[in-house]
């Protein structure tokens, strides 16, 4: 969608009512009127016809955006991003289909409202999969008074809905759950003050700069023996990742001498010898 048909998304900056009142004084399109539109926009890429189609239309997702009024969202809000689901609508709409513009774009303009209170209406996400979506907007119908429900409601809503019980009562809780500020607020002096999360959260045991410090000395061990490893000459190498490095399977010494055909005490000094080395290699 070109910018300029882009702009056409953007809900009411000023006065709500106004708005309302501009996109119900648009006259609405016949059919015929809809299908020549629809077909210049499909074959020509007319952007003057994409844009009649969509101011038509405006007055439609004012109506679906309010039957979203209940999730306490700011109404132009739900009319922008249903206004971004009727864009999306248009430029996909096939004139040969014989269904009207309307019909098609309400999936879309749901589809974006939808998207939109999910991601505000919580700051921690309490729907993520596609059956907990349809869950968390079947339930807000369902709920018809405060409280929760008892275990006949929550079953009658697990049946119509097609879900366990269990679903039921964690998408209950979830929706139940309120978000909390992480800092106190600066007037705030009473019980709630103590609450905040940013005054219990703080874990104390870990000490950040001493863990970044033995990291760093970790690390920098590493690279001496390393370092000092490829000082040592390839028989003692492995012997020394054999007998101390390769946690999955210690090496014998026995092991050792019979691959290399000598004896055991022989390994033994090899092993001691390359220890030396590496030590002083180390310490330097």
């Amino acid at each position: 969608m070109t910018k300029e048909m882009q702009t056409l998304a953007i809900a009411p900056l000023g006065n709500l009512d106004s708005y309302i009142r501009a996109a119900n004084a648009r006259p609405m399109l016949t059919a015929e009127e809809e299908k020549a539109l629809a077909e210049r926009l499909h074959y020509q890429g007319d952007l003057e016809a994409a844009k009649t189609l969509i101011l038509s239309h405006l007055r439609f997702v004012v109506h679906v955006a309010r039957n979203y009024s209940g999730y306490g969202l700011p109404q132009a809000d739900l009319i922008q991003e249903g206004n971004i689901g009727l864009m999306k609508a248009v430029r996909r709409f096939n004139p040969e289909v014989g269904v009207r513009l309307v019909s098609f774009a309400v999936h879309w303009i749901k589809a974006e409202i939808h998207e939109y209170v999910l991601r505000n209406w919580r700051i921690v996400k309490v729907a993520t999969t596609k059956a907990q979506r349809k869950l968390f907007f079947n339930l807000r119908k369902a709920k018809q008074r405060l409280g929760w429900f008892n275990q006949d409601e929550v079953e009658m809503v697990a049946r119509e809905l097609g879900v366990s019980s269990k679903d039921v009562r964690e998408m209950e809780s979830r929706m139940a759950a309120q978000d909390m500020t992480f800092d106190p607020a600066p007037d705030d002096e009473g019980e709630g003050r103590s609450m905040a999360p940013m005054l219990y959260l703080q874990d104390k045991s870990s000490d950040f700069a001493n863990g970044i410090e033995e990291d760093n000395w970790e690390d920098h061990a590493a690279d001496k023996l390393n370092d000092a490893m490829q000082g040592l000459d390839e028989r003692s190498q492995h012997i020394i990742r054999a007998r101390w490095l390769d946690d999955d399977n210690k090496t014998t010494l026995q092991e050792l001498a019979d691959r290399y055909g000598v004896s055991a005490e022989r390994v033994r000094q090899l092993e001691k010898n390359a220890m030396k080395k590496l030590r002083v290699a180390i310490e330097a």
